[in-house]
């Protein structure tokens, strides 16, 4: 028989819990006191809660520090902008009111006077090639003013006689390259530049032989010298296990050659007209690499492999200014001769008896066989001295009395190497 289901007794709800439209508990809205529940407890120094000022400052407070800063910068600026002007204006009058303004606008000696006090008063932290290069443009913006100077080099752009131009002449004046040492002479000897400015000689490789043989060509003088630290890099857009040809100009691959060898033995070394023209195709071409100026890698682009992989660390370019312009003695000067003497024992010796009676140091000779059937040499000599000077004259007088040919190809005040 089937038993009868007992009854429950039912348990009336609370009235909180009455039936009402239903809310999910996250959803529902925090008490007024919910955020005082949350606060972090007030950070202590020395036992003792800091005041609010202290402990919570403001989100406008840095950037009003920044902010006066540039302020500040502004100003200064402005005051830079306004001395700037005023040097300017005071070259372009001392310009105007030479009595030879090509004389003045071309005053090497004045220039190198001038680096040397700026050297002597920089303070720092900007280093004195940094200052020299305001200064530069400054000076040679305010001579195009008065004088435009025309200067032909043995390009192209960023080649390291491009920037051997740039260090004497600076940007604003007419930088015109051309692709041979040749047509820099040709250029000044025809009045189509007023200077020029080539390679003369290399601290590692020696003589430019391209350069010494112009001068017994083209009656041109040597009115300035630059000096450049040549620092060679490895450059490229691929990876250096990658780069199977290396082009650069020879001079350039000859400074490099033990480095190379030792380093890039899978490589070929090909031969072109300059570093840039290097760089340019180290750029277009993979697994190119080119040895190059770190300005030519920037100009086209391309990755610093190796830095600095000439084999002499001392490696110096000294660069000739040629045209017809005479300096004035500057106390530290050279002066340039080409020589032809007798071709006899002793001719050589007994010439240069002249130098040592006269007290006046050799800096360089170089010897060159005589064209044609004529046998015997032209001697360039480069000596420390102005023409101006009694002993240098008294020097002249006394090779010319025993010279075949002589001619003073100038003289000018020397460089120091800069970096």
């Amino acid at each position: 028989m089937a038993k009868k289901p007992v009854a429950t007794k039912r348990v009336p709800k609370p009235a909180l819990a009455k039936k009402g439209p239903s809310r999910p508990v996250s959803r529902l809205p925090k008490p007024p006191q919910a955020k005082a529940l949350v606060k972090k407890p007030s950070p202590q120094r020395n036992g003792q809660a800091q005041p609010a000022t202290e402990r919570e400052k403001p989100a406008g407070e840095p950037r009003k520090a920044t902010g006066g800063l540039e302020a500040s910068l502004r100003s200064l600026d402005r005051q830079i902008l306004q001395l700037i002007n005023k040097r300017a204006e005071g070259t372009i009058r001392l310009l105007e009111s030479a009595p030879d303004r090509s004389a003045a606008v071309f005053d090497l000696h004045g220039d190198d006077l001038l680096w040397q006090e700026l050297t002597a008063a920089n303070p720092g932290p900007l280093p004195i090639m940094a200052v020299r290069g305001v200064f530069r443009q400054i000076l040679s913006a305010s001579r195009q003013k008065v004088k435009t100077h025309r200067v032909a080099y043995l390009g192209p752009q960023f080649s390291f006689t491009h920037l051997a131009a740039i260090e004497r002449f600076g940007e604003s004046a007419d930088l015109i390259p051309v692709s041979t040492i040749a047509s820099v002479f040709e250029e000044v000897n025809r009045g189509h530049a007023d200077f020029g400015l080539v390679p003369i000689e290399n601290s590692t490789d020696g003589r430019i032989v391209d350069t010494l043989d112009m001068f017994t060509r083209l009656p041109l003088r040597i009115c300035g010298e630059v000096q450049i630290a040549v620092h060679h890099n490895l450059c490229s857009k691929s990876p250096r296990s990658e780069i199977t040809e290396i082009y650069s100009k020879p001079q350039a691959l000859s400074q490099c050659r033990e480095w190379l060898s030792r380093n890039m033995p899978q490589a070929r070394l090909i031969e072109v007209t300059s570093t840039s023209t290097a760089a340019q195709l180290a750029r277009d071409k993979p697994g190119v690499g080119a040895v190059a100026s770190r300005q030519a890698a920037v100009e086209y682009d391309l990755q610093v492999v190796a830095e600095k992989i000439e084999d002499n660390a001392n490696n110096v370019t000294r660069f000739a200014v040629i045209g017809d312009q005479q300096t004035r003695p500057s106390g530290h000067d050279r002066t340039a001769v080409l020589l032809q003497i007798p071709h006899e024992p002793g001719s050589l010796s007994d010439s240069l008896q002249s130098f040592k009676k006269n007290k006046l140091n050799l800096s360089w000779i170089e010897s060159f066989p005589l064209r044609g059937p004529e046998t015997g040499y032209l001697f360039f000599i480069d000596f420390e001295g102005h023409l101006n000077e009694a002993r240098t004259k008294k020097t002249l007088e006394e090779l010319a009395r025993r010279a075949i040919r002589m001619e003073v190809l100038g003289s000018y005040p020397r460089s120091e190497p800069l970096e």
